[in-house]
């Protein structure tokens, strides 16, 4: 079941990407098999058994391990998170794109078996096939390895990432850059009230409004009253900042000042 390189463009040896993982298999057919596309499969393997025939079953495993590992390493990153942050973070850490970056830096597309017609069409890089590759070597590793070691190496590839999302997250908190500069500017805080909330229990829609010296500054809505919060905290921010940065229209600066 060794790929071979059959032509310039065709694939490299699976071998050179084991080394590109940083993990040496025990069954290195585990990793081919991760690297034949159902394009492939359907050409040249259609008379195998559906379990050897391509990556896709792979696929199917590998996005389940994927999600359980990273759900982990966002509990441990992000402790005061709600389940619908959590959701959203590892959204952002799993979809197609940011899994086909992973595969890019990987160097996956040059692994691949590909059919014909995904030869022709630029299938080494397309963000699907990418994507669903690196599953199946999540996948590959994981049956080859063990939960541990799939759990390790899955946690370096994504350390550099979720410190980017840690980080950004940090820079999202609007409402306590916006509680920074009322307070600093105004000696005050920001007050929310909530105007209105509707829906069913499991799907409820929270209308705030936010007050600063009892002024209305912003209003906004969301599926939670932090989202809502958060949601009129930007919108006020971005007023403020724009204000202040203008030295303030004289007429609110005295306004706030006088609440």
């Amino acid at each position: 079941m060794s790929p071979e390189v059959t032509s310039p463009s065709g694939p490299k040896p699976v071998a050179d990407l084991a080394k590109r993982l940083g993990y040496e298999f025990k069954d290195a057919r585990l990793l081919e098999l991760a690297c034949i596309h159902k394009s492939y499969g359907n050409e040249h393997r259609s008379s195998e058994p559906v379990s050897v025939r391509d990556n896709e079953r792979f696929e199917f495993l590998g996005d389940a391990v994927l999600d359980l590992i990273v759900s982990q390493i966002l509990l441990e990153a992000f402790p005061d998170c709600s389940e619908g942050d959590l959701s959203k973070l590892r959204a952002s850490l799993v979809n197609e794109k940011s899994l086909a970056r992973i595969a890019r830096a990987l160097a996956l597309g040059d692994f691949l078996l590909l059919g014909k017609g995904e030869q022709h069409t630029g299938g080494r890089d397309k963000d699907s096939i990418l994507a669903s590759t690196f599953e199946a070597v999540v996948a590959a590793v994981y049956s080859d390895g063990g939960f541990s070691t799939c759990n390790e190496w899955v946690r370096g590839l994504f350390a550099e990432r979720v410190k980017l999302c840690r980080d950004q997250s940090a820079l999202q908190d609007f409402k306590t850059r916006l509680q920074e500069v009322v307070q600093a500017r105004f000696k005050n805080a920001p007050r929310y009230e909530v105007l209105n909330s509707s829906g069913p229990d499991h799907d409820k829609t929270f209308e705030i409004q936010l007050l600063i010296n009892g002024d209305v500054l912003a209003g906004a809505s969301g599926k939670s009253k932090k989202e809502a919060e958060q949601s009129a905290a930007k919108i006020a921010l971005e007023k403020l900042e724009a204000k202040l940065e203008a030295k303030l229209d004289p007429k609110l600066e005295a306004k706030l000042d006088t609440k």
